[in-house]
């Protein structure tokens, strides 16, 4: 395939993927009362094998070819046309996961530390915990996790991924219903915080550990220890820079947009290089960047680019993976119900028993509850880590997408019925 032939594709490609995201979009949005988040991961299941390949499987493979190119030495290379929009995909996490850091507010977590700490902590814990063992329990009852994979690794990697939250959804929510500066808001967005970054943190260890070889293993580990406490303590304070050169020039231009993509571009590179992931480096820089204005012009200058045009490319590369034809047996089907069944329990259940402990009543607790239940797009983030990183197989990606799923499209429709009648309700307006 010449340049200009992937060039001719990667245009299709993406008219296609926009068109498919917004209409499903609005539809969703308008008639659902679905987020965003909801009907962009919808919308690459249907771009993928499970629908598209359905109705018309020879113009699937055509649009989004999966099958490698055989060369004449017998070698197999990936396609070319999905290598381009795997890369697109990932510079939309990397500048995606910087945004969410750049979100992340420390002071919210020192009002409420005491009981965000403890919702934070069932939501980290009893999730881990249960994937761990549902792991154990699967990992000999069929094809979900790859040859080599030792049973302490699937127990690790499930438990991390049963421990995501939909940070970015959850605060989109309460925002849009003007309770983010609540008591109760501010609970919420401060456990959802303190639970994503900690399951990061343990997703950094858990793929660290997954390399058979110890030194290796030690050297990721370490160097994201380093890479984290460098950031902290000699990256914050030398990063108040970009605060002087903004209020110097009087905002951010296109010179301080590119220093800090250029920063941005290295800590995703390190990260990746010591074997960690390249989203785990842009997150921690973002949490480590100065806030104010120089936060909130960064923000508007790459937000709606990254949301509404990168982010879409991973949703359907994601969808592309996600081959629901798998799930084709009643045994499979009574294993998707399970971890929906666990991932609720584990999260929503505990988060919400957790906040009525912290001393929220019991309606303010189960919105906390289902708020923290939602996985979203980060789930996406983290099965994608794992299949590229073959610790599952395409079956168990495909179940964990349907929970996530699942319990991304709960979260909006239980909270607007909790707050129903409730003050909260009133400031809608």
């Amino acid at each position: 395939m010449s340049n200009f032939e992937l060039v001719l594709k990667l245009l299709l490609q993406l008219t296609i993927i926009l068109v498919t995201c917004r209409i499903v979009t609005i539809i969703g949005t308008r008639y659902l009362k679905q987020t965003d988040v909801v009907c962009e991961m919808i919308a690459g299941v249907m771009l993928g094998p499970s629908l598209l390949g359905l109705i018309t499987p020879d113009l699937q493979q055509w649009l989004f070819p999966k099958a490698p190119i055989l060369l004449a030495t017998g070698a197999k290379i990936p396609n070319p046309s999905m290598s381009i929009l795997f890369a697109i995909s990932q510079i939309g996490l990397v500048i995606y996961m910087f945004l969410i850091g750049l979100e992340f507010n420390t002071d919210l977590i020192k009002q409420r530390l005491k009981s965000a700490g403890l919702v934070s902590a069932a939501g980290i814990i009893a999730p881990f915990c249960l994937g761990a063992i549902a792991a154990f329990f699967l990992y000999s009852k069929g094809d979900l996790f790859k040859a080599g994979v030792t049973p302490w690794a699937a127990a690790l990697y499930l438990g991390a991924s049963m421990s995501i939250t939909a940070f970015p959804m959850l605060a989109r929510m309460l925002y849009e219903r003007g309770i983010a500066k609540t008591t109760f808001g501010t609970l919420a967005l401060a456990a959802g915080s303190i639970d994503d970054a900690t399951a990061w943190c343990l997703l950094a260890i858990v793929l660290a550990s997954l390399n058979a070889n110890s030194s290796i293993a030690a050297f990721a580990i370490g160097g994201g220890i380093g890479y984290v406490l460098l950031t902290i303590f000699v990256g914050r304070p030398a990063l108040t820079i970009f605060t002087r050169i903004t209020n110097k020039d009087g905002g951010v231009t296109i010179q301080t947009l590119t220093l800090v993509l250029t920063v941005l571009m290295f800590g995703a590179w390190f990260t990746d290089a010591i074997g960690i992931y390249a989203v785990f480096g842009a997150f921690i820089l973002g949490t480590a960047m100065p806030r104010g204005e120089f936060a909130e012009q960064i923000r508007d200058r790459t937000e709606f680019l990254t949301t509404g045009f990168l982010l879409p490319i991973f949703f359907v590369f994601s969808g592309l993976n996600t081959q629901i034809g798998l799930v084709n047996t009643p045994t499979l089907w009574a294993i998707t119900f399970l971890i929906i069944a666990i991932a609720v329990l584990g999260k929503g259940i505990a988060c919400m028993l957790a906040a009525k402990i912290a001393g929220e009543t019991w309606r303010e607790s189960a919105t906390i509850g289902a708020l923290m239940n939602a996985r979203g797009l980060m789930e996406l983030i983290i099965l994608n880590i794992g299949l590229e990183q073959g610790v599952i197989t395409p079956t168990l990606f495909t179940i964990m997408v349907i929970m996530a799923i699942v319990t991304t499209l709960m979260a909006s429709p239980l909270v607007a019925y909790l707050l129903q009648g409730t003050r909260y309700e009133k400031s809608l307006a």
